[in-house]
């Protein structure tokens, strides 16, 4: 495929972004007769807790005087806290509140409360945080506590795991336990460093939401602590010194000093440590775990003749994956990074102008997942960042 000349490119930019633009929320919402939002994952029927609440996150900027929006997602929060409650340890459901897959991965307990915070942050509306959404934050907090201490405390079995289901031995650090990755993939060792990145962050602002919103001092205060225990454990387990780069994150460790050096495409990743929240872009630990991860040394980073970026275990190899791209921009200090990226995106498009799971970095016609909700959301995000204008989105399916 030849590079396409400069003004094509921008031209098939601006054409993904205007799909991207209200995808999910003309195409994945669902307003449901009970009042809560479903929101499928694209061309999988079902509802991840991480894959809707990040692509719902994109929607908040717009939620300001468009009542359409501000009740999609306060539905989408009410309905994510009905899941937890059903089972925190499940990261799908299905549409009649069924468990659709029961892989314990610690960001489905945080996304939810990353898009009430956002929500509540941007539009002042604190009514979405009722009873039964606090008492799913106490169920968070207990799952939590409990897999801080999984080989002790947890009774959580997932039988494609080793150890017969229990997964592969740990020592205790003060990170949480996690059966798997946000790619939905196994962890080799089971403390996740972006997992528990996040949950540094997340747990702060559950923090905030326990103490100034349902005025719960003792949850606010349990909310905080686990924060900075595990913030102390993954800076004092979850580093590493690699010749050529110094001292960086590791992907996972386990507690017995194994670590695996990777990165995944996924959010979180290492990658996207700046845009959760947890680090300065500009730390150098992070600068210099951005550097492995974008390079040879990361097992998952690929290049060919129409993209270079980071991919998945969960995709063919070879395969970049736009969410990538998208978060190497947001994070980027270097304007000639961020253009190459949406060029690799322009590239990647096969006619449709949608962004896909992963494409081919050397052929993108070949491309898993024809309808992915989230890269489109996010690359809305992005190009808020660029400050591209913001169409309004139109409405909603209903039942």
């Amino acid at each position: 495929m030849a590079a396409a000349p400069a003004l094509d490119r921008v031209a098939t930019l601006w054409a993904i972004y205007n799909h991207a633009a209200d995808e999910a929320y003309s195409h994945h919402a669902v307003l449901e007769d009970d009042g809560t939002t479903f929101i499928s994952s694209g061309d999988i029927d079902m509802e991840w807790l991480r894959d809707s609440s990040a692509v719902l996150l994109a929607y908040v900027p717009q939620a300001h005087g468009q009542p359409a929006i501000r009740a999609m997602l306060r539905g989408a929060i009410a309905r994510q806290g009905r899941y937890i409650l059903i089972d925190p340890y499940a990261n799908a459901f299905t549409e009649d509140y069924r468990v659709a897959e029961r892989k314990f991965e610690v960001d489905s307990l945080l996304y939810p409360i990353r898009l009430a915070y956002r929500y509540w942050k941007s539009e002042g509306d604190a009514s979405v945080f009722t009873p039964a959404l606090e008492r799913a934050y106490v169920v968070v907090l207990r799952v939590l506590r409990t897999e801080q201490h999984h080989a002790q405390r947890s009774r959580y079995r997932n039988w494609s795991l080793a150890g017969d289901g229990a997964g592969m031995p740990t020592a205790y650090t003060g990170m949480i336990w996690t059966g798997f990755r946000p790619s939905d993939d196994a962890a080799q060792f089971s403390y996740n460093i972006p997992q528990n990145m996040f949950a540094v962050v997340e747990l702060q602002q559950l923090s905030a939401i326990e103490r100034q919103v349902y005025h719960n001092e003792r949850l606010a205060e349990e909310a905080w602590g686990l924060s900075v225990q595990v913030h102390s454990a993954i800076e004092r387990y979850g580093t590493v010194f690699v010749p050529h780069f110094g001292r960086i994150y590791a992907y996972e460790v386990d507690g017995f000093g194994h670590a695996n050096l990777m990165d995944d495409a996924n959010v979180p990743s290492l990658l996207s440590a700046p845009y959760i929240g947890y680090v300065d872009v500009h730390d150098s630990i992070y600068q210099a775990t951005r550097r492995f991860a974008l390079s040879p040394s990361d097992p998952y980073y690929y290049s060919g003749r129409e993209a270079s970026g980071i991919g998945s275990a969960h995709t063919p190899r070879g395969y970049v994956w736009p969410l990538a791209l998208i978060v190497e921009a947001l994070t980027s200090v270097d304007p000639k990074e961020t253009q190459r990226d949406l060029d690799y995106l322009a590239n990647s498009d096969t006619g449709n102008h949608l962004l896909h799971e992963s494409f081919d970095a050397n052929d993108p016609r070949h491309y898993t997942r024809s309808d992915f909700a989230w890269p489109n959301a996010l690359f809305t995000e992005l190009s808020r960042e660029e400050s591209w204008p913001q169409p309004v989105p139109t409405p909603p399916g209903g039942k």
